[in-house]
C-alpha cells in the first residue's frame, strides 16, 4: 500500500509513478482530497480537545474557589463541546477509513528501473530460451496430467470425484514423488533458511497486510463464522510474521 505521507509530500510525483503502470489517477486524487479533509477535522476535533481540557482545569479551580454555579456554566460548556469533539472524530475516523479503502485497490509505486506498462502485453523480455516445440515429435508433446494417469501418477477422476475440477489425487508413487520433492528442496537449503510451518488460515489483517486483500477478494476461500482466509501460498503469513513489529538491526 502507498505510504501516505509519502503522497502528502510528492501527490504528482505519486500520480505519475502509479500512471507508468496504467493506475487510476482519479482514484488517486479523491485521496489526496478525502487526507486532507480527514486532517482539518482531525485539527478541529484536537483543539476542541484542548479546549475541553482547560476548561477541565478551570471548573476544578473554581469548585475549590466556592464557585459552583460558575463552575456549572463551564461544565455545560464542556458538555456541549465534548458532543463536538465525537462528532469531529466520527467524521475524520469515517473520512480515514473512506482514504485506507481507497489506498488497497491501488498499485504500488514501480522501481525507476521498471518499464511502463500496464499489463503483460506490455512485459520487457529480458531472456528467452529458445524453444522449438516442432521439434519433438507427437508422442513427446503429452501434456503432463495424461502421463501421469498412465504411469499411475495421478488420479484425476477420483480428484475430481472428491473436490470438483481443477483438483487431482496422486496416488502411489506419484505421491512418493511430491514428498521426495518437498524434502529434497528442504534438505538443499537448510543452511540458509529457518524451516517454518506457518498455519493455513489466517486473519483479514494478515490477507491485507500482504495485498491479496480487497483485490483478490473473489478467490480466496473464507470462512465467516471465524473471519478467516485459507492461505494461497505461504508467502501470506511468513510476510505477515514481523507485521507491526520493529526488529533489531541483525
Amino acid at each position: 500500500m502507498i505510504d501516505i505521507k509519502a503522497l502528502r509530500a510528492d501527490p504528482e510525483g505519486v500520480i505519475a509513478a502509479i500512471g507508468r503502470r496504467g493506475g487510476d489517477r482519479e482514484a488517486l486524487d479523491q485521496v489526496v482530497s478525502l487526507d486532507a479533509q480527514q486532517r482539518v477535522l482531525a485539527a478541529q476535533r484536537d483543539d476542541v480537545r484542548s479546549e475541553i481540557k482547560v476548561l477541565s482545569q478551570q471548573v476544578g479551580a473554581l469548585h475549590r474557589d466556592g464557585k459552583a454555579d460558575e463552575a456549572g456554566e463551564l461544565q455545560e460548556q464542556s458538555r456541549q463541546l465534548g458532543a463536538t469533539e465525537d462528532s469531529l472524530a466520527a467524521e475524520a475516523d469515517q473520512l480515514a477509513a473512506q482514504v485506507r479503502e481507497l489506498l488497497l485497490g491501488i498499485p504500488n509505486v514501480p522501481a525507476d528501473e521498471c518499464p511502463d506498462g500496464a499489463g503483460e502485453q506490455d512485459n520487457v523480455i529480458v531472456r528467452y530460451e529458445n524453444f522449438d516445440a516442432e521439434a519433438y515429435g507427437e508422442h513427446q508433446r503429452v501434456p503432463h496430467w495424461e502421463i501421469g494417469e498412465e504411469l499411475g501418477l495421478l488420479d484425476v477422476e477420483r480428484g475430481t470425484k472428491l473436490s470438483g475440477s481443477m483438483f487431482v489425487m496422486y496416488t502411489g508413487w506419484g505421491a512418493t514423488l511430491c514428498r521426495a520433492l518437498i524434502q529434497y528442496g528442504l534438505d538443499r537449503n537448510a543452511d540458509a533458511y529457518k524451516e517454518m510451518r506457518p498455519p493455513t488460515l489466517v486473519k483479514t489483517e494478515t490477507m491485507v497486510s500482504t495485498g491479496h486483500l480487497p483485490k483478490f477478494a473473489d478467490d480466496a476461500y473464507h470462512l465467516e463464522r471465524d473471519d478467516l482466509w485459507a492461505i494461497p501460498t505461504a508467502e501470506v503469513p511468513l510476510t505477515s510474521l514481523a507485521r507491526d513489529e520493529v526488529l533489531n538491526e541483525a
